[in-house]
């Protein structure tokens, strides 16, 4: 039995370790900082949408427990809003297969379970970096899913794949019951919105705790008029506050929120991220090295929903990776090669869409606009979330865009 340690209990860490479980023939330890009781009486985490090809890795592994449960979401709407008020160049994005959402708080609580319940073993404690040496001289491989915390500094930061040293948007999220549809007999449907200068807005259907439920994300341009929750006031307040604002700028929302009411205490989330790429191996002291996954090395501004669903792929390349080294030694140098083969295969192109939606450079303005006359575009776009790589094949430049447009006259 080779003896493995996770530390960190999000999508990437749980998912691998259960994989490894799954395998056969690996001791599995997992690290986590909160109890299943205690993620389940906490703040929601995150505002996750797995799409399909995330979905399919889960349900393959005999984890996507919520299929029956969770809103299964097969369009994306899209709306710019020029000016308080008025929608233009409106679109939706069909997908090819549902996306679906469930609250990591119900999700990750259940995955600590299983790993308990599949034979691994989980310790619930902080890990600092003597910690963490310890761990990784007892384990013949240690991988760091944590990206926060004590541990959020021990992968260097890699200036040449970080564009970005400031966070592009100041982020808040609203978990609520009552949300209104725009088209009952439609299904759900997810809803994005684009405000020049101001900010985004998605709305996401999901599942809760209690339920049912719609996530709000605002995306806020530092200093807009969205920015406007540095106070991080309780779900009530937050709600008012962003109902206000849906009647400034997109009355039609805020008549589809008018009975809303926050899912539980711990509705709401706020915070700001800095997308940041992080050097894939830690050398701790002795020789001990540590491998990271997850947002412990890349993390992406919510914008494209690309989080949940890299860790994901990252968690499935990993464990492919870990299997296929069968008795050789993970070595710092193969460690480095397990992550630069998902750099190159996946992270980065998601790491250059979610980078293009946050600055939105002429040629991808001009893409959005196709969309909303050209069914094909709109569903290229919806293609490209859910498979990033997309993204290099017709978005990267101006010259692919152009050549792309050029061919559908």
């Amino acid at each position: 039995m080779r003896r493995i340690a996770v530390v960190g209990a999000g999508q990437a860490g749980l998912q691998l370790a259960l994989g490894l479980l799954a395998a056969g023939g690996y001791e599995v330890t997992v690290v986590a900082a909160r109890t299943p009781g205690e993620l389940r009486a906490g703040p929601v985490l995150s505002t996750q949408a797995m799409w399909g090809a995330a979905l399919r890795l889960e349900r393959a592994a005999g984890l996507d427990r919520w299929a029956g449960e969770a809103p299964q979401v097969w369009s994306v709407d899209a709306a710019l809003v020029p000016e308080p008020g008025f929608r233009a160049l409106e679109f939706t994005m069909t997908l090819d297969e549902p996306a679906q959402s469930v609250d990591q708080r119900l999700k990750l609580s259940s995955w600590l379970e299983l790993v308990e319940e599949r034979g691994g073993r989980v310790e619930y404690r902080e890990l600092d970096r003597a910690g963490l040496r310890e761990l990784a001289r007892a384990n013949e491989l240690t991988v760091v899913a944590a990206g926060r915390g004590e541990l959020s500094g021990v992968f260097e930061r890699d200036a040449a794949r970080s564009r970005f040293d400031a966070p592009q948007r100041r982020l808040t999220a609203l978990y609520a019951h009552g949300v209104g549809a725009p088209d009952l007999a439609a299904g759900p449907r997810a809803r994005m919105h684009a405000v020049p200068g101001v900010g985004e807005l998605y709305l996401q259907p999901a599942l809760t705790l209690s339920g049912p439920c719609d996530i709000l994300l605002w995306e806020a341009f530092p200093g807009s008029p969205f920015d406007c929750f540095d106070d991080r006031p309780e779900p009530a307040e937050q709600l008012r506050r962003m109902r206000e604002l849906m009647g400034a700028y997109l009355p039609w929302e805020a008549a589809l929120w008018a009975d809303a009411e926050p899912t539980d205490a711990g509705a709401s989330l706020y915070g700001a991220v800095t997308p940041v790429v992080r050097r894939p191996v830690a050398e701790l002291a002795d020789g001990v090295a540590v491998l990271g996954i997850g947002d412990a090395l890349v993390v992406n501004d919510p914008i494209t929903g690309q989080g949940a669903n890299g860790a994901a792929r990252a968690a499935d390349a990993y464990l492919r990776a870990i299997v296929g080294r069968g008795g050789e030694p993970f070595t710092a140098a193969w460690m480095a090669d397990t992550f630069e083969d998902f750099w190159r295969q996946h992270a980065r192109h998601g790491v250059e869409f979610t980078a293009a939606m946050l600055t939105m450079p002429e040629h991808l303005q001009a893409v959005f606009a196709a969309a909303a006359t050209h069914e094909p575009v709109a569903r290229r776009l919806a293609a490209t979330y859910v498979e990033p790589s997309e993204f290099a094949d017709w978005l990267a430049t101006p010259e692919l865009a152009a050549a792309y447009l050029a061919s559908l006259s």
